[in-house]
């Protein structure tokens, strides 16, 4: 999806209230169309980063993709997307498919998560799902109880989400399955979970699949998934054990992976393993970005105070201060430096 922002004066009075005039600090105008290419997970947060820094510097146009996150890694190679900033869902993936394809110099980790398992109050297939707990979020939210697995591969329940090769919602429910057999040592999980697993097509061309009427569950990110709750009543999410929800709990590490296709693009892999990690969003600037100097500008916005308040607000969780690798460290470009850990 792309989209030019626009700022109506009563909105943008809304939305700017929400973020200090700190997020937005800049040593020299800006001008020119800064491109921000990001996850869909990231959405809100990023509408009000961008608000505020449209405020701050209003001859940058800016214009927003937002998707699954792979989808516009490739397209970005493709060269059918304009990306300064990107910033996908997985931070793998910048560093499996366009560090290899000379696409990106450094990865930044900025925020951090969990998966939970979604369904509708009113879904009778739901229904059963034994879980402890009473659903009053942020207070408490319940966990799956025992033999929750049992209601997810009873005959006719439908699990949706993202195609794995395009978005990271989607490949991270299927390590989920392999996580989930390996944990409850049940062979043949992985296949019973698979079996009722359905892509939700990125372009449904009309109206999209929901929860609870065309499938009954969905693994999802939580604050995504406490959004959700919020415009919707019947909503209801539960907590997955620590060993399988990705959150990364304790230092946790997780025997899984998943083998995406390429880039597509001259030299690049046929193929690229992605590892199962903690749930956490990374960003670049990509080699090619026509607007480097706004793109820096913005990174900063979101790395400072007030981008990580619209990051506490929608979340993801921001990580603070953020980080990189020693390596990708010494690529960061300098006035950036002072808000990442070299980790």
């Amino acid at each position: 999806m792309r989209r030019a922002l626009v700022i109506a004066t009563a909105v943008a009075g809304v939305v700017l209230g929400l973020v200090p005039d700190a997020i937005v600090r800049a040593q020299a105008p800006l001008k020119g169309t800064l491109n921000v290419c990001h996850a869909g997970s990231l959405l809100a947060a990023f509408t009000q980063v961008e608000a505020a820094f449209a405020k701050q510097h209003p001859e940058v146009m800016i214009v927003d993709a937002s998707g699954g996150s792979v989808d516009l890694g490739r397209r970005l190679a493709a060269g059918t997307l304009a990306c300064d900033v990107y910033a996908p869902a997985d931070h793998m993936v910048i560093d499996v498919l366009l560090k290899p394809a000379h696409l990106a110099d450094f990865t930044i980790v900025f925020a951090k998560g969990r998966m939970v398992l979604a369904y509708m109050a009113s879904d009778s297939k739901a229904g059963v799902l034994p879980v402890t707990g009473a659903f009053d979020p942020p207070v408490s939210v319940p966990a799956v109880a025992g033999g929750w697995q049992d209601t997810l591969t009873a005959a006719g329940v439908r699990i949706s989400g993202g195609h794995p090769f395009l978005d990271p919602g989607g490949y991270r429910a299927h390590m989920i399955f392999e996580l989930a057999q390996s944990h409850l040592r049940i062979p043949g999980l992985y296949n019973a979970l698979l079996q009722h697993y359905q892509v939700t097509p990125a372009d449904p061309g009309g109206v999209a699949p929901a929860l609870g009427r065309e499938f009954n569950f969905q693994f999802t990110y939580e604050h995504s998934a406490a959004a959700a709750a919020k415009r919707d009543g019947q909503y209801r999410y539960a907590t997955l054990p620590e060993e399988i929800d990705l959150s990364g709990a304790r230092g946790r590490q997780y025997n899984s992976s998943v083998t995406i296709p390429g880039l597509g693009t001259p030299f690049a892999a046929a193929g690229a393993v992605i590892a199962a990690t903690a749930v956490e969003w990374g960003l670049t600037i990509p080699a090619n970005a026509s607007n480097r100097v706004a793109a820096i500008a913005f990174v900063g916005a979101l790395l400072d105070a007030g981008g990580r308040d619209a990051l506490t607000a929608n979340g993801p969780a921001p990580i603070v201060p953020a980080r990189a690798t020693r390596a990708d460290y010494s690529r960061i470009p300098e006035t950036l430096k002072a808000l990442v850990a070299a980790r």
